[in-house]
C-alpha cells in the first residue's frame, strides 16, 4: 500500500528521467491520468496510455527529451510535490503560485477538476496545490 500515490508517481518519473529511460509504468488512477494529461498538454511528456489490466490498470508515460542522441537532456528538470498527505496546501485564486515566472507550471485540484494554476486563475477558482513542474 502506497500512502502518497501522487508522490510515488512523481518519484517514478523523476527516477526514470535520471536513468534516461524512454518510458515509465505507473499504477493508474483518475487523478494520475489527469496529471499526465496536463503534463502532455503543457509539453513536458510525449504521451501516456492507460491499459485495461485487472484488477489495477497500469499507465505508461512516454518521457520527452531534447538535444542530440548523446547529449539529450530531459524536458522536465524539476518535479516537486507541494501538498502532502501530512500537510495539505490550499490556495485561493489570488494566492495561486507562479512557477519560475511562468516557465514552469503548478498543478492544482479544484472543484472544477485538475488544472494548471494559470487555468485556475482564469476560471477564478482556488484549490489544493499538488506539485510544481519545470
Amino acid at each position: 500500500m502506497i500512502s502518497d500515490p501522487v508522490g510515488d508517481m512523481l518519484t517514478r518519473i523523476r527516477n526514470a528521467l535520471l536513468a534516461g529511460k524512454a518510458s515509465v509504468e505507473i499504477p493508474s488512477s483518475r487523478l494520475k491520468v489527469e496529471i499526465a494529461r496536463i503534463l502532455k498538454e503543457e509539453g513536458f511528456i510525449e504521451d501516456y496510455t492507460v491499459g485495461d489490466e485487472k484488477p489495477a490498470p497500469i499507465m505508461q508515460i512516454v518521457l520527452k527529451y531534447y538535444g542530440a542522441r548523446r547529449d539529450r537532456k530531459p524536458v522536465i528538470t524539476h518535479l516537486e510535490r507541494v501538498s502532502k498527505p501530512g500537510r495539505r496546501i490550499y490556495r485561493g485564486r489570488r494566492d495561486l503560485p507562479r512557477v519560475m515566472s511562468g516557465i514552469g507550471i503548478a498543478i492544482v485540484t479544484t472543484p472544477k477538476g485538475v488544472m494548471t494554476a494559470q487555468e485556475a486563475r482564469r476560471q477564478r477558482v482556488g484549490g489544493e496545490v499538488l506539485c510544481y513542474v519545470w
